[in-house]
């Protein structure tokens, strides 16, 4: 099965929650956040979910299931998975778990201009972001011993947050070298020893 839907994690998390039997929008952003799922998954907009959900049921990936309503809240559209919504998953989950796909994320594209700034200027703002990931690292280690304490979960609802974890102390190992490299000097740059590296670039790929 081939789909032509384009899939985001967000599209995903609407999918694989909805797996288990219909659910409203408010029920399916409720479930990401009380998981907290909320750190891989998008949800804080209400209206991107709404918008997704829409898209989902064009494409005849889920249907709706029907209607209910309380006396605390307006009528809510419950929604169910189709077939082919099914089958989606299982595609967009094997081809997500068997092949690393270039993301594109800001971070290393921001690395690409560092000769925008001057080693000084970098050093000051990779030192901010070490303090950040630092943080960061705390909270998820939290997050770990938290869900685990005095209740055993499995290993597997935690994958995501191990992940992130292993994720943040390689990217503070790296800031680390790169900041001992920009203060030692073994990493540095101005704008003149660029521009002359780039035209001996130049001469380089002309001649081959």
């Amino acid at each position: 099965m081939t789909t032509g839907f384009r899939r985001s994690p967000l599209a995903l998390a609407v999918l694989g929650l909805l797996e288990d039997g219909p659910l409203h929008p408010y029920g399916i952003q409720r479930l990401v956040k009380d998981w907290g799922k909320d750190q891989v998954i998008n949800v804080g907009d209400r209206s991107s979910l709404y918008r997704m959900i829409s898209r989902l049921g064009d494409a005849g990936l889920i249907t709706a299931h029907g209607s209910s309503r309380d006396q605390h809240y307006p009528e809510r559209t419950s929604y169910e998975l189709t077939d082919a919504g099914r089958a989606a998953t299982r595609q967009w989950m094997a081809e997500i778990l068997s092949a690393p796909r270039n993301e594109f994320p800001e971070f290393p594209a921001a690395l690409s201009f560092l000769p925008i700034l001057t080693p000084q200027e970098t050093e000051k703002l990779l030192t901010a972001r070490r303090e950040r990931l630092v943080q960061q690292l705390a909270e998820r280690e939290v997050a770990i011993a938290t869900e685990l304490a005095g209740f055993q979960l499995p290993r597997v609802t935690m994958l995501e947050t191990e992940y992130l974890r292993a994720l943040t102390q390689a990217e503070l190992a790296w800031i680390d070298g790169t900041l001992a490299g920009i203060r030692d000097g073994t990493i540095d740059w101005n704008r003149d020893e660029l521009r002359a590296a780039a035209a001996r670039w130049d001469d380089h790929t002309a001649k081959r």
